[in-house]
């Protein structure tokens, strides 16, 4: 791949529906990031396991914000994987929230699957997900 060709590489992982994308992922960073690093100053004794998967979900997020904004074929995988791990996390914590809410004295950012956060949580991994897929198989196409 010549140059001019990773950078139009780059530039499709954030156009049209990706802009969305990376400004949802970059909205969830700052939500699950300030609530978690509160949480966890404030009242860490209360709830540890929902506060750090909390944290690791701010993590993740902003990790593949990152990855989408910087493109290029190594970073679509890479967000790639962070998505679908960030969709099993999202259904494991969902599940197990319904399942046992004793585990979980206060909500997390994947309790519920996302409810407290609209269901984003479980919707953008999907959507990332068939983006990042689409954007490939365009790729392809183009070279």
């Amino acid at each position: 791949m010549t140059s001019g060709e990773a950078e139009v590489s780059r530039r499709r992982l954030i156009s049209g529906p990706g802009t969305l994308l990376v400004w949802l992922y970059g909205v969830m960073v700052v939500g699950a990031v300030s609530r978690s690093a509160y949480q966890i100053a404030t009242e860490f004794d209360r709830a540890p396991l929902a506060y750090s998967l909390s944290a690791v979900a701010g993590v993740v997020y902003g990790f593949i914000t990152y990855s989408l904004v910087r493109g290029g074929e190594t970073a679509r995988r890479a967000a790639l994987v962070c998505c679908a791990a960030e969709l099993v996390g999202v259904l494991t914590v969902g599940t197990w929230t319904l399942i046992d809410p004793s585990a979980f004295p206060d909500a997390t950012v994947w309790s519920d699957f996302g409810m407290g956060y609209l269901f984003i949580p479980v919707l953008l991994p999907m959507s990332a997900i068939y983006w990042l897929r689409r954007s490939r198989a365009r790729d392809g196409d183009a070279a």
